[in-house]
């Protein structure tokens, strides 16, 4: 029995304050619809920021969860277990690799990426080759070495000297990154799509360049496909349209749809790098949410459903497209799939976070990328029916802010 009553105001009591919650408090979420603890329903453009892709409770990986939690649920890293070793088939079976590590996130999956590559570098190269290039506004965790390597510095300030030896270059900058990666590099990690940093695509040329340089150098190149991954773009792995192969690629979000997994893949030549001891974690790679996993990737692998991403990321730009042509909100509208950021103009610029609140209040929840962009990243099966009432609820929002931006006298 729960002995406590709670609602939004506790989080500002019990909780350490690095979120800022919305003002209502979801209780219950189906396929792509949200009801919070007062019965509102939200349509949810959000996927959980690009997590539950197969949308809330969807009855496949209930059942495989209570299943699985009816089998066996943790073992601890001395054994291994079946659901892991069938999720490390089936992944490999897809994708480049033929090796996989398996943590609880995004933020660890990077940081097992970055160690390894600097240990491949070392023990291949010697200690000087340390270095690491990542890129401006680019985003990889909140551990402290995935926050150093990451392109915001606000993330990292106030907490001290980072790690020696990472760079920032500017995004899609060929000669920049020609000009940076050299002989003590050790890696080159990027995301094919920029989520946080404003849903920006990579160049494919770019995306060649860096491997061409990763090659010339002997420096691994590590694809950061935690938010772009399983389907998001409507190919597996966002890798799949560039025509470039990493040697690492660290995936996350939806590879659980909610159940916290992450996982490095690479190939059998870098994973002998890593002995017995030398990295490793507690939970990762549990047969509860290797089992949910694997569902997932059996599911979003199917070629049919990767069609349907493409065909509702299609509609979404469309619709964006008609209400800029109302509005004229929207300088850029950029993205692959179901990951699609609206930039907003001048006229409303850093204030993404003021459409999202308006969103909101009309039962629509959305995502910013930065103050300037509003980011959607629903369902990859999300009804159409649910995705053109979210558009309808959004008009309405969106009338709001520009009605009440045109009322507001001039300073």
């Amino acid at each position: 029995m729960n002995d406590f009553a709670v609602n939004r105001q506790t989080f500002d009591e019990v909780m350490v304050p690095v979120f800022s919650p919305a003002p209502f408090v979801p209780v219950r979420g189906q396929g792509s619809r949200v009801w919070d603890s007062e019965g509102r329903d939200y349509v949810d453009f959000t996927g959980g920021i690009a997590v539950t892709a197969l949308g809330h409770a969807h009855p496949e990986l209930v059942r495989v969860l209570r299943e699985q939690g009816e089998t066996l649920w943790h073992v601890s890293n001395a054994y291994t277990n079946e659901p892991v070793l069938r999720l490390a088939k089936r992944l490999e079976s897809l994708t480049f690799a033929d090796r996989a590590f398996f943590a609880n996130s995004g933020a660890e999956a990077n940081e097992a990426a970055l160690k390894l590559a600097r240990r491949v570098a070392i023990e291949r190269h010697g200690p000087e080759k340390i270095e690491i290039v990542s890129f401006k506004q680019s985003f990889h965790g909140r551990t402290f070495f995935t926050v150093s390597v990451g392109g915001q510095p606000k993330y990292a300030e106030g907490f001290g000297p980072v790690p020696a030896g990472i760079q920032h270059l500017p995004y899609n900058d060929i000669e920049a990154a020609r000009a940076a990666i050299g002989p003590k590099t050790c890696a080159v990690i990027v995301e094919p799509i920029q989520g946080e940093g404003g849903v920006i695509p990579a160049d494919p040329a770019f995306l060649r360049a860096l491997r061409e340089a990763c090659d010339a150098h002997g420096a691994l190149l590590i694809f950061d496909e935690v938010q772009t991954g399983v389907g998001r773009t409507g190919f597996f792995y966002a890798y799949m349209d560039t025509g470039v192969t990493p040697d690492i690629l660290t995936t996350a979000k939806a590879l659980g749809n909610g159940f916290p997994i992450g996982a490095m893949l690479t190939t059998h030549d870098i994973a002998a790098h890593f002995k017995a001891g030398v990295h490793g974690t507690t939970y990762g790679g549990n047969p509860l949410g290797a089992a949910i996993a694997d569902k997932v990737v059996e599911l979003v692998s199917e070629p049919a459903l990767l069609e349907g991403v493409k065909r509702r990321g299609a509609l979404i730009t469309a619709k964006l497209g008609e209400l800029n042509q109302r509005f004229n909100l929207f300088k850029a509208v950029r993205g692959k799939g179901l990951l699609i950021g609206a930039e907003l103009t001048a006229a409303y610029e850093g204030r993404a976070k003021d459409f999202v609140n308006a969103a909101a209040a009309q039962g629509v929840m959305l995502l910013i990328a930065g103050p300037n962009v509003l980011r959607f990243a629903p369902s990859l099966v999300m009804p159409e029916a649910d995705l053109n009432e979210g558009f309808a609820r959004l008009t309405k929002a969106i009338e709001a802010v520009v009605g009440a931006t045109a009322e507001a006298p001039a300073r």
